[in-house]
């Protein structure tokens, strides 16, 4: 009994994922369109590119949890923490990547350039 709620419950999350990822992509074209026909083009494409990766890792976060939770609860095998250790793996890089796209800066560098303007250290 316990083991098909957690099937159902890693199912609903994982297309809840797979939901905010669509939806993410059809939120950012349509702002993407209405942006570029407003006249601003490269701004739009910017935009665009940062609304689509936030969904990306968005997404990935739920598909990550269910793997998660269908790799400790409902199949703990050897076999099945290897995947999902490549799993996070690959899903750590897509977020490092897909970060590096949107801001333009390696995660840890807003941190060291908050630290900077706080101390007055010139940045």
């Amino acid at each position: 009994m316990l083991n098909e709620a957690l099937h159902w419950i890693t199912m609903l999350i994982e297309i809840a994922g797979v939901a905010v990822i669509v939806t993410g992509t059809a939120a950012a074209t349509a702002r993407y369109v209405r942006d570029w026909l407003g006249g601003d083009g490269d701004e739009a494409y910017r935009a665009f590119r940062s609304g689509l990766g936030r969904a990306i890792l968005l997404g990935l976060e739920f598909l990550v949890a269910a793997d998660i939770i269908n790799t400790v609860a409902i199949e703990p095998s050897l076999d099945s923490v290897l995947v999902l250790g490549g799993i996070v793996l690959i899903r750590t890089f897509l977020s490092f990547s897909l970060e590096v796209e949107i801001d333009g800066r390696w995660p840890w560098q807003a941190k060291a350039r908050e630290e900077a303007k706080t101390s007055g250290a010139p940045g």
